[in-house]
């Protein structure tokens, strides 16, 4: 969110990349991009890129951090400098910290990690392109690292974002759109169980643009769900 724009961003219906409001970019999956990790994917919303990487199960230290009847999920969540125009400080900021935490709460609800007490199983994401939307996208990449990783899970993790631009409900948002939205909303859920997982939101809705903004997310979501599972099935179809 930010700054109303000085041009119209919304003309006639049609969005300045002249995506339809419930038009997602074109999504790009792939995965097993990292051969030195368990897991690893890909994930692209247009100019937006993620990659995820998953360690583990491995042993947790120092102890004290060990749970001992179940396994925990660390996350890091980082944009790398060169992943925006304006090129952001390396390491860590405020903000990478708060959605670490963010994104871990996020996967709780679907990881199966009881028969890995004591144990880890650490999670990077890393932003290599930023255009909006980008811990949607994080999510969506993680939630295939996990699976081809082996990570016991309820369900796969699907995630968008929507948002208000001139009282208009739009779907997954680029940067021009993050930056001058009035309000944005990033959905994750567990599309088989109808479960969501994360409810973020910036800005002001009344109750019944919430009410078709979620709508719209899980519609959303379910085109990302289908689109994660057909990847995993071409990637691992020849394992069977």
């Amino acid at each position: 969110m930010g700054k109303k724009a000085d041009k119209e961003l919304i003309i006639g219906g049609i969005r300045t990349d002249q995506r339809l409001p419930d038009q997602m970019r074109d999504v790009e999956m792939e995965v097993g991009v990292i051969t030195s990790s368990n897991g690893s994917a890909k994930v692209s919303f247009g100019k937006t890129t993620a990659i995820a990487s998953v360690h583990g199960p491995r042993s947790l230290f120092p102890k004290f951090l060990q749970e001992s009847t179940t396994g925990i999920m660390r996350c890091r969540y980082n944009m790398a400098p060169f992943s925006v125009d304006d090129r952001k400080s390396p390491g860590p900021d405020r903000r990478s910290t708060e959605l670490s935490k963010v994104i871990r709460q996020s996967f709780q609800p679907t990881l199966m990690l009881e028969d890995y007490p004591k144990a880890t199983v650490d999670t990077f994401i890393e932003v290599i392109e930023a255009d909006g939307s980008t811990r949607v996208t994080g999510i969506n990449a993680l939630s295939l690292a996990l699976a081809s990783a082996g990570i016991p899970m309820k369900d796969l993790v699907a995630a968008c974002s929507v948002g208000k631009i001139d009282d208009t409900l739009i779907v997954d948002l680029n940067g021009l759109e993050d930056n001058n939205s009035e309000s944005d909303v990033a959905v994750a859920m567990m599309p088989r169980k109808n479960i969501v997982t994360l409810l973020q939101m910036d800005g002001v809705l009344t109750k019944e643009e919430f009410m078709t903004l979620l709508n719209t997310a899980k519609k959303s979501c379910n085109k990302i769900f289908e689109q994660q599972q057909a990847t995993l099935m071409e990637k691992y179809k020849g394992d069977e």
